[in-house]
Formats: C-alpha cells, sequence, structure tokens
C-alpha cells in the first residue's frame, strides 16, 4: 500500500495565513520522513480560511524544503487558466526538481460566478472546454500539438525531459472517463463523493488508452482520515473536521477549522444527521481500524494508494494521526 497526502492549508481558528503555510511545509517534511509517496497541495479562492490559492508558489517552496518527495496540484483548476501557461509553470517546476513534480488538474469552476470572472479577468470562459483545454495542456507538456493546431509552433519552454506527470481529479465516472480516454492518471475524490468511487474506478480501468505519458493506467484515491491512538480519541478530534465541513457546506464565509472545546455545540437535529452523512467520506479510528477499512476499499477501488487529508484543529494531534498511520503500513520500513 502507497500512501499520499493532500494538503488543503485550512487555516484552524487562532492562525494566521502564515503560520499555517509553516505548518503546511512543517507536514511534508514530517511525511516525506515517515515513506509518504506524494504530498499535494490544494487551490481555492477567495476564502479566508483556505490559505492556498497559488499551489505552483506552494509547490516550490515544498519542494525546496525537502529532498525526495512527490510534490503536486490537487489539483489546478483548468478551465480558468492557460493550458500553455500551466505548461510553463510546471515544466518550470519539473526542471527545478527533475522527477518530483505531479500535476493534478480539475474541472471545478473555483468559486462563486464572481470569483471565476474574476480568474479569468472577466472573460467566460465555459466549463465544456475542458476536454479541449486537455487535450491543449497534454499537447503542449509532451510536445506533441497536432498538425494544424492553431499553437502547433507555439512551445512550453523550458522543455523538460521528462513532463510531470498529468493526473485528473474526478468525482464521477465522466471523469474517471476522460481520464481514460486521454491517458493521464486520475485521482477519485472519495472525500467528496463516496458513493459514485466504484463505478468511476472501474470506468477508469476498463476504459484506459495508452498514451505519450501513460502505457498503462494510473489512479489513486483521495479520502478523510482522523487516527488516533484509541477510537474515543479518534472521535473526538474528527469532531472538528466534522463541524469544519459544516461550516463548508452552509457555505459560511470563514472556513476556519475549530478546535475540539467546540464539542459542547448544540447541533440540530439536520446538522447531527449531515455528520453522520459526512462520516461516509472518511474513516475515524485507530490505526488497527484504518488499515482494514482503506485494505478493503483498496479492493473495491483497484488501486494501492490512497491520498490522505486531516483537516483537525491541533497540528501536533495532525502529525500524530500521520504518523500512526504510516506505522501501522511500514512506511518507513519500504524506503
Amino acid at each position: 500500500m502507497k500512501l499520499s497526502v493532500l494538503d488543503q492549508s485550512v487555516v484552524a481558528k487562532g492562525d494566521t495565513a502564515a503560520e499555517t503555510f509553516r505548518k503546511t511545509v512543517k507536514l511534508a517534511q514530517v511525511a516525506e520522513e515517515l515513506g509518504y509517496t506524494r504530498f499535494w497541495v490544494a487551490e481555492h479562492h477567495n476564502s479566508n480560511g483556505m490559505a492556498g490559492s497559488s499551489p505552483e508558489i506552494l509547490i516550490s517552496h515544498i519542494a525546496s524544503s525537502t529532498s525526495r518527495i512527490k510534490v503536486g496540484s490537487g489539483g489546478i483548476l483548468l478551465p480558468q487558466y492557460s493550458p500553455y501557461k500551466i505548461a510553463e509553470n510546471f515544466n518550470v517546476l519539473q526542471t527545478l526538481f527533475p522527477g518530483r513534480i505531479d500535476l493534478g488538474i480539475g474541472r471545478s469552476p473555483g468559486g462563486s460566478a464572481s470569483t471565476r470572472l474574476a480568474l479569468t479577468d472577466g472573460v467566460r470562459k465555459s466549463l465544456n472546454e475542458f476536454p479541449r483545454q486537455l487535450r491543449d495542456l497534454q499537447g503542449f507538456l509532451n510536445k506533441e500539438l497536432p498538425e494544424g493546431h492553431p499553437y502547433q509552433q507555439v512551445k512550453a519552454f523550458p522543455q523538460a525531459e521528462d513532463p510531470a506527470l498529468l493526473w485528473l481529479l474526478g468525482i464521477t465516472h465522466r471523469g474517471a472517463r476522460l481520464a481514460a480516454e486521454h491517458g493521464a492518471a486520475f485521482t477519485y475524490g472519495h472525500f467528496i463523493n463516496p458513493a459514485n468511487g466504484k463505478r468511476a474506478m472501474d470506468t477508469y480501468f476498463s476504459q484506459f488508452q495508452p498514451s505519450a505519458a501513460l502505457s498503462e493506467p494510473k489512479a489513486n484515491v483521495c479520502i478523510f482520515v482522523v487516527c488516533a491512538e484509541t477510537q474515543e480519541e479518534a472521535e473526538k478530534l474528527a469532531l472538528s473536521q466534522d463541524l469544519w465541513l459544516l461550516a463548508v457546506e452552509k457555505g459560511r464565509d470563514t472556513r476556519l477549522i475549530p478546535s475540539i472545546e467546540a464539542e459542547g455545540i448544540q447541533l440540530t437535529h439536520v446538522e447531527k444527521e449531515k455528520i453522520t452523512e459526512n462520516r461516509q467520506r472518511m474513516i475515524v479510528g485507530t490505526p488497527a481500524k484504518i488499515k482494514e477499512e482503506l485494505k478493503l476499499l483498496s479492493e473495491i477501488y483497484g488501486t494501492d494508494e490512497f491520498m490522505v487529508i486531516t483537516n483537525i484543529h491541533g497540528f501536533q494531534d495532525k502529525l500524530n494521526s500521520y504518523k500512526l498511520l504510516a506505522e501501522a503500513f511500514g512506511l518507513v520500513k519500504n524506503l
């Protein structure tokens, strides 16, 4: 089993954005020491609770602060940008850090309509252009734009000898099919939509078509995990993640992760039901329990790599969660 990390640089209540970034870098360093395979950072906009609005810059900083672990995006919001500029950015990163950069992309609009327009400088870009943008991005990365393409003579310099591996992030079988048809690696977001995972992964593996970058399918699954020495402690720590998810889903301006002292909060019946529903997006428990459930999901999904996301308030508790998980799977021994 390979384990990786997705860190959304979510600001814990009482922290600043600067402190959050320092913790992101520290987590990457610890993840490397523990034997995790990848460390990806997310892209969010117009949110005071999610500091990571520029994954390219964070990737460069994190890769400079580590030495082995693969660093990447989970993911760049392709519909808002130029495929050419993304190719340039990641060619620079791969040239600076050869063999260590992953390029994860998503189809998400990136926020509200006004936020998206601010990102595109007022240009109304259709999400239906995503497949074409994906083809163009692959063309720039792999130096294979087809004859007659309007940008065939335009090259994305510096041209990396081994371009960053392209991963398509998805939460439906349609996204999986798109990744398969384009010969891209695929990440399924179980932490967003656990219900459609098996269908999506089956679609990806059955319909995969080799590309210049990948001769065989390559996939992983991203899931929320909270691990502690006892089930009781894990449940207590997970409460801050439960409450944070409630705030995110209600569209509140602040998305700060609350402290576990908030457990005394009065929850409505609807909120309690929503927390129970959201627990399907995560695994909470002891190392033995999480290992057992991840192995089961591995069989269901047909993949041997999971990206773990842990959005709880206490940073030391967060580090301990990743440490216990690494020990359970013997990651350090596999280095």
